[in-house]
Formats: structure tokens, C-alpha cells, sequence
């Protein structure tokens, strides 16, 4: 019986390599060449530089005629036999009907009106181009002017749908707009070579012949004069004298058009489950006690003579726990992920290729930014990836939630997990590519408590700051369906965040509008890590001794970025196959 299960693992495995579906890849080739085609930013970022001079149109024929294309595409996909696929292309088939049925939902609900939230959007996104796009050649660099000359029309097609978006009542509320001046004034500079975005004319690869060097100045330096400029000045105009005034005063998600079962998709979209915004709320609130146990005990241990509220305002005034310079605390984090790396072979048999880097967050969007963040570079460029610190306004970056903070952006966290799923081969290249929140963010909460296993949070302070870090995910799935399902004020969220965790006031108020403006987001770090925990303890009761953490982490990464129902799926044959080894 043994030889026999082995030999029909073989046999599947045989068929999973050599199944291959011509309808279906077709169905994918024809959907990957739209997605390029309709996108060039993305286009660049996944390493196909065919449409590298230009931006997207966001007109609303635009989405119209997508919007018919995926319809398309979803009724040729469902008259393929899925039984008759091979698990992986199970799997694509299942990931590809959900991006499809997600697109379409989304232009119903018209999400397109709002094109920004409280801490990013097009046109900080935009700032990023220099750091983005191949700069090689001469025809790299023609191609990057022609992108910051086609800026002002790609700044008007986004305020028309934004004014549209007033007139329907789909816009950001108010509030969480405070202070977003900086991310458009700091582009709107007297002198050109003072932009962000005259950089690659200060310094020109040799590949470029001398003899074009100062052209291709003089056409950026126009360019950043003539197009970037007045398009930050354009949209800056807009958002204080039109857009501001007239955004809504309500905070969330239930109250936009037809905003219930908006916020009901949200829920879905970003958990990948079928929960309701109630019992999330109450998974929420059930995690919130269960850690704030663990948090007491840790107060227990370091004799604090005070009560939970005490110890906070300790944490947050006590000048031993803040960096005194942007430059210790990028340095501390240097230091936390080198010690990670080394770590990083006992807890992974299959590692990326590609490095990473630590640098601050751009001083034009730190000031509403979140504490960190990883970057993830251009397929195909010669650019690693970045975790990003927040040096900005330092008494509020506790250095004992940085250990927490790094595992999760740098490794074992986004970097190594993303890395990862653009190394992989055999599969069709969305998948390569493709985000789901759920998985991304639960892997990059549950590398966090990896921590532990690997000979972190050692100061107990530190891991005060991890279990901070925990107790404010748990809070999130409180207060994200408080605000928008339940009523809840920006106040009654802040206090309640406050309250249960060590966090800064100004990282609580940054982040309090990031929920308000990014309904659901916030709900896929806890309910993702909550699933890899219980397939992780599942594997550990069902293979005994035969258990190897390296080759569970090989497992839940090797597929990219799934849903949470295919993750166990895909756990479930990972048991079913070491069994008979």
C-alpha cells in the first residue's frame, strides 16, 4: 500500500508538471497582455518595458472598456473544465476568477472616483518613477522625459474623476486629509535640479554616449519646469480650493453610495473569507483579551510599580526607548535585519536571490506615513528591495517595536515572501506578481511572532513591543469594523488603539486615517496570521516527528501570494505528501 500511494504521488506530480491546459493559457496570456497594456507603470514594474514612455489613461471610457474585458474574460474562464486541470493550474484558475470577479466589483462600486487615500495615492506614487524606471540608454531616458511631460494630463484625467467622485459623494472624508499638502509641495520646486525627479540627469550611466549627456539634461530639466511642476501646482490648486472643501464630513465606508455591501465586499476582498463585518469584529475583540494577558505578564516581570495605563505613558515618554538621530534608528534596523539573515537558514530551505536594502521613508509623504514599509523593486532591475524607516518626527518610532517592525517589512517578512514569489517558475505571470492581503500581510504578522523561535525580543521591553505590535492588528479588526460598519468616531477608534497599545499618539492618529481612508485594509494582518498559526499547529499534530519548520515555511511561500482557503488547501496535500515519505 505504501509503494503503491508513492507511486500514485509520482504519478500526480508527473501530471502537474506536464498538464497544461491550452484554453486556459490563452485565457492567461490574453489577460497578462491587457493587464500590461492598460497599465505601463505596472508594465514596468513587472520587467516589460514595451510601453515604458507612457502613463496610464484613467478616463472613464477607460474603465468602461476594461470593466468589458473582464466580463469577457470571466465567461471564457468559467467554460473551462476546471476538473480536468492539474492542481497548479487549479490554483491559477481559482486566482485569476477571483482578480477578475474583484475588478468587476470594483468599478460597480466605482472606486476609480477616489484614486488616493490619507497616506498615498497617484501622485505621491508618481515620485517614485526615478527610482522605477531603466535608465541605461538614451532611449531610457527619452522614454523616462516622456513620462514626466505626459504628467499634467495624467494629474487632469485623475481630478476629473475625483470631481466626479464629489458630485456622487464617493470621495475621502475630510478629516483624514489634514496635512496632505506636503505630498504634492514638495514637488513644486523654483529650480529644477532640486526636484526628486532631475536626479538621473545628475549623474549619467556610461552606458549613455557623452555626446547625448547634456540634451537629454536640457529635456529634463524642461520637463521637470514645463509638465511636472504645474501638474503638482494643478493638483495641489485643486485638492486645497475644490477638493478639500467639499470631501465629506462622515468617516466611513457604510456611508458612501450603496456603502454597506461595499464595505461587506471589502471584508471578503481583504480576508479572502467569507466572514461578516460582526464576526470580525468579535474575532477582534476575543484576540484583544487573549493578548492583553500576555502584555500583563510582561509588565509583571520588569516590577513595574503602576497600572496598564501607567506603563504606556512610561513607554511613551521615557527618553531610553527613541533614537536620538534619524541615523541611530536607521542603524538600529541595519542591525536587526543583519541578525535576521543569519537566522534565516534554520528557518527556510529556499531563500531569494535578490538583497535588500534599509533607507528612510521620502521626506514628502513621512509625515503621514506609517512606521515603515517594504518597496519591492522593478522586475528585472538593478535594484534591490527597500525596507523603509520612518525617521520622521522621532519621538514617535519606539525603538522597542523595531525588532517587530523590521521581521515584518525586511525578512522573514515582505521581502523574503515577495522575492520569493517573483523567483518562481512554471507559472503564469500574474501570479508572479499578484498581492493578496490576506496572505501578504498575515505572513508578514506571523513573521513577527517568528521571532521568538529565531532569538528575538530578548529585552523584555522589546517584546512588550512585539506583543504592542500583535495587540494593534487585533485592534484593527475592532476598530476597522467599528468605523465602518458601527458608527465609530475617529476619537472613539484613537482612544480605543491608545488605550491597548504602546504605540505613539502620532502613529495612532496616522494610522487611525489610513483605516478611515483605506476601509478593510486593516483586517488582513490578523485574520491571515490567525490561519498560517492554525495550519502551522495542524502540520506539527499531523507529521509528528516528521515536522521541519523549513519545509512548512517552503510550503505556505512556494505558491506566491493565494487566498486563505487555497493556502489550506495547499497545506492539507503538503501533510498528505510527507505522510508517505
Amino acid at each position: 500500500m505504501r509503494i503503491a500511494t508513492i507511486l500514485a504521488l509520482l504519478l500526480l506530480n508527473i501530471c502537474t508538471v506536464f498538464a497544461n491546459d491550452p484554453t486556459l493559457q490563452t485565457i492567461f496570456d490574453e489577460d497578462w497582455k491587457f493587464r500590461l497594456q492598460e497599465d505601463p507603470l505596472f508594465a514596468t514594474s513587472a520587467g516589460n518595458h514595451d510601453y515604458d514612455a507612457l502613463l496610464p489613461s484613467v478616463r472613464k471610457e477607460d474603465y468602461k472598456r476594461r470593466n468589458d474585458f473582464w466580463h469577457k474574460m470571466l465567461e471564457r474562464l468559467q467554460s473551462v473544465d476546471r476538473s480536468g486541470l492539474s492542481r497548479s493550474e487549479q490554483i491559477s484558475y481559482d486566482l485569476l476568477k477571483e482578480d477578475l470577479q474583484d475588478n468587476i466589483s470594483e468599478y460597480e462600486f466605482q472606486t476609480y472616483l477616489i484614486p488616493l487615500n490619507a497616506d498615498s495615492g497617484f501622485h505621491s506614487e508618481f515620485a517614485r518613477l526615478p527610482r522605477e524606471v531603466p535608465l541605461f540608454s538614451v532611449k531610457d531616458y527619452e522614454n523616462y522625459i516622456a513620462r514626466l511631460n505626459a504628467f499634467p494630463e495624467y494629474v487632469k484625467q485623475n481630478t476629473e474623476l475625483m470631481r466626479e467622485g464629489l458630485q456622487k459623494g464617493m470621495s475621502l472624508p475630510q478629516i483624514v486629509l489634514n496635512g496632505f499638502e506636503v505630498t504634492a509641495s514638495t514637488h513644486i520646486v523654483e529650480d529644477p535640479t532640486k526636484s526628486v525627479f532631475y536626479v538621473p540627469f545628475s549623474n549619467f550611466p556610461s552606458t549613455v554616449p557623452a555626446s547625448e549627456t547634456e540634451r537629454l539634461r536640457q529635456k529634463g530639466i524642461e520637463a521637470i519646469r514645463e509638465s511636472v511642476v504645474p501638474g503638482y501646482r494643478a493638483f495641489l490648486e485643486f485638492m486645497t480650493k475644490e477638493y478639500v472643501p467639499a470631501t465629506r464630513q462622515t468617516l466611513g465606508a457604510s456611508q458612501l453610495p450603496n456603502g454597506r455591501k461595499y464595505y461587506e465586499y471589502l471584508v471578503h476582498h481583504f480576508t479572502s473569507l467569507d466572514l461578516t463585518p460582526v464576526e470580525v469584529h468579535q474575532i477582534g475583540l476575543n484576540e484583544v483579551e487573549r493578548i492583553h494577558k500576555e502584555m500583563d505578564e510582561v509588565i509583571r516581570s520588569v516590577g513595574f510599580n503602576g497600572d496598564f495605563a501607567s506603563f504606556l505613558k512610561f513607554l511613551r515618554t521615557d527618553p531610553r526607548f527613541y533614537a536620538k538621530t534619524p541615523e541611530q534608528l536607521l542603524k538600529e534596523a541595519c542591525f536587526i535585519a543583519k541578525k535576521m539573515d543569519g537566522k534565516l537558514p534554520s528557518l527556510f530551505k529556499t531563500l531569494p536571490r535578490l538583497p535588500y536594502g534599509v533607507e528612510p521613508v521620502p521626506d514628502s509623504i513621512a509625515p503621514k506615513y506609517t512606521g515603515g514599509r517594504y518597496i519591492e523593486p522593478p522586475l528585472g532591475s538593478t535594484e534591490p528591495g527597500y525596507y523603509w524607516v520612518n525617521t520622521y518626527a522621532l519621538e514617535s518610532r519606539p525603538l522597542y517595536t523595531l525588532e517587530a517592525l523590521t521581521l515584518h517589512e525586511a525578512v522573514p517578512g515582505h521581502h523574503l515572501q515577495i522575492s520569493l514569489a517573483h523567483e518562481l517558475q512554471n507559472l503564469p505571470e500574474f501570479r508572479k506578481t499578484k498581492y493578496i492581503s490576506a496572505f501578504g500581510e498575515g505572513w508578514g504578522l506571523y513573521s513577527e511572532w517568528l521571532g521568538l523561535e529565531a532569538g528575538f525580543y530578548k529585552d523584555p521591553y522589546s517584546n512588550f513591543g512585539r506583543l504592542t505590535y500583535e495587540m494593534w492588528r487585533a485592534c484593527r479588526l475592532v476598530v476597522d469594523t467599528g468605523i465602518h460598519a458601527m458608527g465609530w468616531s475617529r476619537e472613539q477608534a484613537m482612544d480605543y488603539i491608545a488605550a491597548n497599545t504602546a504605540l505613539s499618539l502620532h502613529e495612532i492618529r496616522t494610522e487611525t486615517d489610513r483605516y478611515i481612508s483605506w476601509p478593510g485594509q486593516a483586517l488582513a494582518y490578523k485574520i491571515g496570521e490567525l490561519k498560517i498559526k492554525e495550519l502551522r499547529k495542524k502540520t506539527e499534530a499531523a507529521l509528528g516527528t516528521k515536522f521541519d519548520v523549513r519545509e512548512f515555511h517552503d510550503a505556505v511561500l512556494g505558491n506566491g501570494s493565494v487566498t486563505l482557503p487555497i493556502l489550506e488547501q495547499v497545506i492539507n496535500d503538503f501533510i498528505k505528501k510527507k505522510r508517505v515519505e
